[in-house]
């Protein structure tokens, strides 16, 4: 920090000579550069938001929504012509017949309670039976044979107390607590107000914890499915457990779902890594350079890069952005178009077209970008750079892993399945504002990875939950062959 300088120190300076007075000059033009560059710091935080950084929808706060990456479709608002449409439409088995026969009398005087039906009319109510806990009781009989000895039949597997709740109580609180995400409190004031049952909040917790025992075997299936699957997302989000900082990772597919909690994030994170150096795919990512140290193929995910691209041409004015983006979105278009007419990968001179026009952007980039900043004396570290480089260096350099959804009609062009995966646990954050303890971290993670692969694949989520309860089910995976 250079002090404040009196006219009378000034011209002392001056009076020293043209060395004196160079070195005030260049002192000055060094605090105006750290200056000019932490103005440009803080512009640039204030100029972040969801369309052109990866923070959160929620982080806007209440200026103008940003604009959508997507553009304008032209197509109108609303439903498309020719799009499937979900109208009511009248059952031909319904539940219950309610006839309403013609009362009193014709003009003529004969009774219409006998007259000829000709034409019948039809209208249907769909609505809800009265919501109420069957109580079904097991009766064992004890019984005495004629020489006197006395046998007593055994209830069924499972049935241990005088009055205990069935597996649809309990899919049901595991549902809303996980599925829908309810506080235990909420759960609870359910039962009561709609079934008339009043249970304990220990009790619909414990309804999860045996839904992550019984679970167990459906996920090391999931785990295997994943592994073995030939495109695979990753990503991963902090997390308040135990009053400390820590990560849920997800790995998934169009299929199936996986989430694992560790107290580490990348590499030192052993329940993710353990699955990854078992892949032999191509996982999905948002370039995050500890995921590139695993020895499988990569493809980053060019959300990010529009996102970025957007923040650079509207904030730091740099045009290369702009006709990179463009570009992107281009090769993105035309795969989609490939890929509808059956083909599996674009011809190779189209590839060899799209890729020279890339890195003749990338080197338009390079060329616009400012000079290097210079290592300050005893300055330790890497040197930051700006955005526009930063970026640059990460599309030259993975230039493949960048393009791979224009190689392989397989890899798709975001990551954004793993984001959506992902996205119910900040949810669940907001909500809860924490995991109190590393175990029920643990309990949500399985039980959620298990409801989204059912989901996934458009299984009864309901079905599927009162199967975790079934004692026919245990020790076997719950996913169809």
């Amino acid at each position: 920090m250079i002090p404040k300088l009196t006219k009378d120190q000034f011209k002392e300076i001056y009076d020293k000579g043209f060395e004196a007075t160079y070195a005030l000059f260049d002192a000055l033009q060094q605090a105006m550069e750290t200056l000019e560059q932490r103005v440009a710091h803080l512009e640039a935080i204030l100029a972040k938001d969801s369309h052109n950084s990866s923070k959160p929808p929620s982080s806007n706060g209440f200026k103008r929504p940003p604009q959508s990456l997507r553009g304008k479709s032209g197509k109108h608002a609303g439903g498309q012509n020719g799009h499937e449409g979900f109208t009511l439409r009248q059952t031909e088995n319904p539940d219950h017949v309610s006839i309403h026969r013609c009362r009193g009398k014709c003009n003529c005087g004969r009774s219409l309670a006998e007259a000829k039906v000709i034409e019948i009319a039809k209208r249907q109510i769909i609505d809800l039976p009265e919501i109420k806990a069957v109580v079904t009781e097991h009766q064992a009989h004890t019984v005495q044979c004629t020489c006197g000895m006395v046998h007593k039949a055994d209830f069924p597997d499972g049935i241990n107390a005088p009055v205990q709740y069935g597996s649809g109580i309990k899919a049901l609180a595991v549902y809303l607590i996980v599925e829908q995400l309810l506080p235990v409190q909420r759960t609870q004031q359910i039962f009561k107000d709609i079934l008339g049952l009043e249970l304990g909040q220990a009790t619909l917790q414990n309804y999860t914890v045996v839904g992550y025992h019984g679970l167990e075997p459906t996920e090391n299936d999931i785990k295997k499915r994943i592994v073995s699957a030939e495109v695979a997302h990753a990503d991963e989000t902090g997390c308040d457990v135990d009053k400390g900082l820590s990560w849920i990772h997800s790995l998934s597919t169009l299929e199936y779902t996986w989430y694992g909690f560790d107290k580490h994030r990348g590499k030192d994170a052993l329940t993710v890594a353990k699955l990854i150096e078992r892949f032999n795919g191509r996982l999905v990512h948002d370039g995050w350079k500890n995921y590139l140290h695993y020895v499988c193929k990569h493809a980053l995910c060019n959300a990010h890069h529009l996102r970025e691209l957007v923040f650079i041409d509207e904030h730091l004015k740099e045009g290369w952005a702009k006709d990179m983006k463009k570009l992107l979105l281009e090769i993105k278009e035309t795969v989609e178009s490939a890929y509808n007419k059956g083909k599996n990968s674009l011809q190779r001179p189209q590839q060899r077209r799209f890729r020279h026009r890339y890195f003749a952007i990338i080197r338009q980039g390079f060329a616009v970008q400012p000079p290097s900043i210079k290592r300050k004396p005893g300055q330790r570290g890497k040197i930051k750079q700006p955005p526009g480089k930063n970026l640059l260096d990460r599309l030259k350099n993975h230039s493949n892993e960048v393009l791979a959804f224009m190689y392989d009609f397989t890899v798709p062009f975001t990551n954004n399945l793993a984001e959506r995966d992902l996205r119910i646990v900040k949810v669940k954050l907001k909500v809860s504002g924490c995991f109190r303890t590393v175990f029920g971290a643990q309990v949500f993670c399985r039980n959620r990875g298990f409801l989204s692969t059912v989901k996934k694949q458009n299984l009864g989520v309901m079905y599927y939950l009162r199967k975790v309860f079934d004692l026919n089910a245990k020790n076997v995976s719950l996913l169809p062959v």
